[in-house]
């Protein structure tokens, strides 16, 4: 019995080896690549504030949150990041790190402006953003997958064959920006103080890039 057994077994696993190889050998393997650009709709700023005690470094705590709720910024998009004593310095500075979300409604312009003050350490963007960036991602991914079937099509008919179904399907991730500051935009950003007295800047959404998405789907199809 056990003899018998095995020989199935071995049966078996010839016979799937023989219909992988001819699986692979009746398929065709292309990738399809789609892309697309994204316009942002949220910032998150970093920003930094200090006092010479902690009473000070309180009160402009408070300053900070009545700056950004008169230019529209929402209790619940502040958020507190950390915070810093030197104790080793001659003289004793207290920091406060924070972080804000804006959207397109907000003055960044009168923003920065108001935020122009000696309390304030630093002012740098943390992250650009979508709201909808995960429905874009599924459209892109969609794209790509069609621009892989479509290929595997073109090819096919100019060898007088056909595609039959998909054999295999395999999502690559080749880049995307959604996370990324643009280098261009972040440095202009980085030492916003100095450069808010400056009327000529514009801060809106506009001098932004655009967030890039970039996928590619490799597919195998059987081949009729």
């Amino acid at each position: 019995m056990k003899l018998k057994h095995f020989l199935l077994i071995g049966l078996l696993t010839a016979g799937s080896l023989i219909n992988a190889q001819e699986i692979k050998k009746n398929a065709i393997e292309v990738t399809g690549v789609a892309e697309m650009e994204v316009e942002p709709d949220e910032i998150i700023f970093n920003v930094g504030i200090k006092g010479d005690n902690k009473n000070q470094l309180a009160d402009n705590e408070k300053l900070l949150f009545e700056t950004l709720k008169n230019n529209g910024v929402k209790n619940e998009d502040i958020k507190f990041k950390s915070m810093y004593q030197n104790i080793y310095a001659k003289t004793k500075t207290f920091t406060k790190n924070f972080q804000f979300k804006i959207n397109k409604k907000t003055e960044m312009g009168n923003l920065f402006e108001s935020l122009n003050q000696k309390w304030v350490t630093n002012i740098n963007i943390a992250e650009i953003k979508n709201t909808k960036i995960a429905d874009f991602r599924k459209t892109v991914k969609i794209n790509a997958l069609k621009a892989a079937k479509e290929k595997a099509e073109y090819l096919l008919e100019s060898l007088g064959k056909k595609i039959g179904n998909p054999i295999e399907i395999v999502e690559i991730e080749d880049y995307t920006s959604d996370m990324i500051v643009p280098a261009a935009y972040k440095s202009r950003a980085a030492n916003v103080q100095l450069e808010a007295a400056d009327a000529g800047v514009d801060y809106s959404f506009e001098n932004i890039e655009n967030i890039r998405l970039k996928y590619s789907i490799k597919t195998r199809y059987e081949i009729l």
